[in-house]
């Protein structure tokens, strides 16, 4: 009887050596086999609240694991099921059940680029970042008005955080708040910004003040190496105190009441009398009207030694400046009121410079 026991006991045993070894193979040969030798990318989303045994069956669907129920019993038995983090992922079809799940508890989305040009509004990057559906243009705009949230990133109350969205690339993934990037692009002007400051060569001017300068320049300005001209006109109109005269804050006027940027000037426009229309108030509009860069910045604070107070466009991106208003008559003739000199030219022509479009100065 005993050495009927110690048969069965063996037999058992060596039974569940046998199994195991073929569990261990089979599990051996599920994590070290790839599901396919072709590598195709996958955009797989993890929603919040999906179950684990929901993504591992998608994963089969979309021929990145093998088996669904494998590999969800196999990350159960890793204790990682539960690490797994909501997000866009970009996967292939010739990564390991390891790779895979490494890639999903890391919580590193798909990072797409939104690139915010130089001399922008909000208006103009709410749009924007509709368009290229990161967020709503409503939602933007409202945050960039939100007095608490201005508190907060500039430490002193403003209308909007018009001026302080500096322009650069941000990398956005899916799940990236609005809220989020309008604070990424706050701090980095706030970085930018104190960086240049002490290279300032102005007194007596506030930060809104500069940045309201930088954002005029930015906007008059089609060709850089101009920028520090064109602030040398500013600074001189404002120690006259001449008006500025400046288009752009009259596109900004119209803008604040149509929620919108219009390009077109009317001679109505010019004349109709709005809180930024520098044809009509004295000094620097109320707040700035775009968001300007860092060489706008620097050079509102660093503006070129001249006597000028006017400057023409030339209808190429470039300016005939003038200190007196008999050569600037003379320069308007010869490039805005003579048709041939305006034939075939725009300032688009201005190749691998910043191209905005600047009207002529009365």
């Amino acid at each position: 009887m005993k050495k009927t026991i110690l048969v069965l006991i063996i037999a058992v045993v060596a039974l569940l050596t046998a199994v195991g070894a073929g569990v261990g193979y089979f599990v051996y040969d599920f994590t070290h086999t790839r599901p396919s030798e072709v590598a195709q990318d996958v955009v797989y989303e993890v929603e919040p609240g999906k179950a684990f045994n929901t993504i591992a069956k998608d994963l089969e669907n979309k021929g990145l694991v093998r088996n669904a129920t494998l590999f969800s019993l196999w990350a159960r038995f890793k204790g990682e099921r539960s690490k797994v983090k909501v997000g866009e992922y970009l996967l292939r079809t010739n990564m390991l059940p390891e790779d895979i799940l490494q890639t999903l508890m890391s919580g590193k989305s798909i990072a797409r680029s939104f690139t915010v040009s130089e001399g922008l509004s909000i208006y103009e990057i709410a749009d924007l970042y509709e368009k290229e559906k990161f967020g709503t243009a409503a939602d933007f705009l409202a945050l960039v008005r939100d007095p608490k949230l201005i508190q907060s990133l500039l430490g002193e109350p403003e209308e909007s955080l018009e001026g302080y969205l500096f322009p650069e690339t941000y990398m956005l993934t899916k799940y990236t708040d609005t809220k989020t990037l309008i604070t990424n692009m706050v701090k980095r002007f706030l970085y930018v910004y104190n960086e240049i400051i002490p290279q300032s060569e102005i007194k007596g001017m506030s930060r809104r003040e500069i940045v309201t300068l930088a954002s005029i320049i930015e906007k008059e300005t089609g060709a850089p190496e101009e920028r520090p001209l064109i602030s040398s006109i500013f600074h001189n109109r404002l120690n006259k105190k001449m008006k500025l005269q400046t288009d752009p804050t009259i596109i900004y006027g119209k803008a604040e009441k149509l929620g919108k940027i219009v390009i077109n000037i009317t001679r109505a426009d010019l004349l109709t009398p709005t809180r930024y229309n520098t044809y009509v108030i004295d000094g620097l509009p109320p707040t700035p009207i775009a968001n300007p860069g860092r060489e706008a910045l620097l050079a509102a604070i660093k503006p070129a030694s001249t006597n000028y107070l006017f400057f023409v466009s030339k209808n190429d991106g470039t300016h005939i400046f003038s200190e007196d208003y008999k050569a600037h008559q003379k320069a308007v003739q010869s490039f805005q009121l003579n048709a041939k000199a305006r034939e075939g030219h725009s300032w688009k022509e201005l190749k691998k410079k910043e191209t905005q479009p600047v009207a002529p100065k009365k």
